[in-house]
């Protein structure tokens, strides 16, 4: 069943919308990843933080994410062709994956490689280091908030899991800063306070990243849309003249976008020609008020009281 030309222009406009906001969030978080990251890791080397090195690596992995997430909403994009009927879109998808596999696997290494200086000769690191960490935590949480409003707007996985990773660095950054600004006062306990300070960032960067591949999973898998949108929906579909139920409604998510398919139910004794015009009226109805379903497939059953 075809679109109307009138959905159609409405739909590329609606998308397009979408996507450059998207994009937008990800350049800015590209930008401030870089900027961070070479101040973390100069930083930590003028004074030997290893919890500041540590938090710059982290960049590096904020950086390759950022990078990801920028070319996957380029690839979600592209329309549909032979190999693809169902579009390009599951790339947003895939990269809040890798984001989640990336965050997690660098705080493991990280931890690894913190754990190898407890049998070092441990020193105190400059309060510039604490200075820098605190600096950095707070331009993270700016760039977090800025981030999840623009993935809650859009229900964007990719910009989500981004938004956490810019979360989790904005709390460690902040714990980085604290200990480092308060080692001085521990006495004897100062010298294990960075070290201590780099295992707790890899353990809340570990949370983090099992949290956003769990989120991502479940959308690949292409869990049930959520009761707000399929309700919604099935009093659309319900409100359309001639259409005595619907049976089944099943709306997936696809990237920034979703998939509907759906059963109703109509009047038995009706032409196959009438039953197919009132088909269309639903999916061109269900498109129309709902933007941001790409496409959707209807099926006629006959109305059994």
């Amino acid at each position: 069943m075809s679109k109307t030309k009138s959905r159609d222009q409405a739909s590329i406009d609606h998308r397009q919308r979408v996507y450059v906001d998207a994009s937008r969030a990800a350049v800015w978080g590209l930008g401030v990843n870089l900027v961070l990251m070479v101040a973390k890791l100069a930083g930590g080397i003028v004074t030997g933080s290893s919890a500041l090195i540590a938090d710059a690596v982290n960049s590096v992995g904020d950086v390759a994410s950022a990078l990801a997430v920028r070319g996957a909403l380029g690839v979600a994009q592209i329309e549909e062709d032979e190999d693809h009927p169902y579009g390009h879109t599951k790339a947003e998808s895939i990269a809040g994956l890798c984001v989640a596999l990336l965050v997690a696997f660098s705080a493991g290494i990280l931890a690894i490689e913190t754990f190898k200086r407890f049998g070092e000769d441990l020193e105190v690191p400059g309060k510039i280091a604490g200075v820098i960490a605190a600096v950095c935590g707070i331009t993270k949480e700016i760039i977090y908030r800025y981030t999840r409003r623009v993935a809650g707007k859009l229900d964007s996985t990719a910009l989500k899991a981004a938004a956490w990773d810019h979360r989790s660095d904005a709390i460690g950054s902040g714990l980085v800063a604290v200990s480092l600004l308060s080692a001085p006062l521990l006495g004897p306990l100062a010298p294990w306070v960075d070290p201590i300070a780099a295992i707790c960032v890899c353990g809340v960067l570990v949370f983090t990243g099992v949290r956003i591949f769990s989120h991502a999973a479940r959308e690949l898998m292409d869990q049930q849309a959520d009761s707000e949108m399929v309700n919604l929906a099935r009093q659309i579909a319900g409100s359309v003249d001639q259409v005595q139920d619907v049976e089944k409604l099943r709306i997936r998510k696809s990237g920034l976008e979703y998939f509907a398919e759906i059963h109703i139910q109509i009047d038995g004794n009706l032409s196959v020609s009438t039953g197919h015009r009132i088909g269309h009226k639903v999916k061109d109805r269900l498109l129309a008020e709902m933007p941001r379903v790409r496409d959707v497939h209807v099926h006629i059953e006959p109305f059994e009281p």
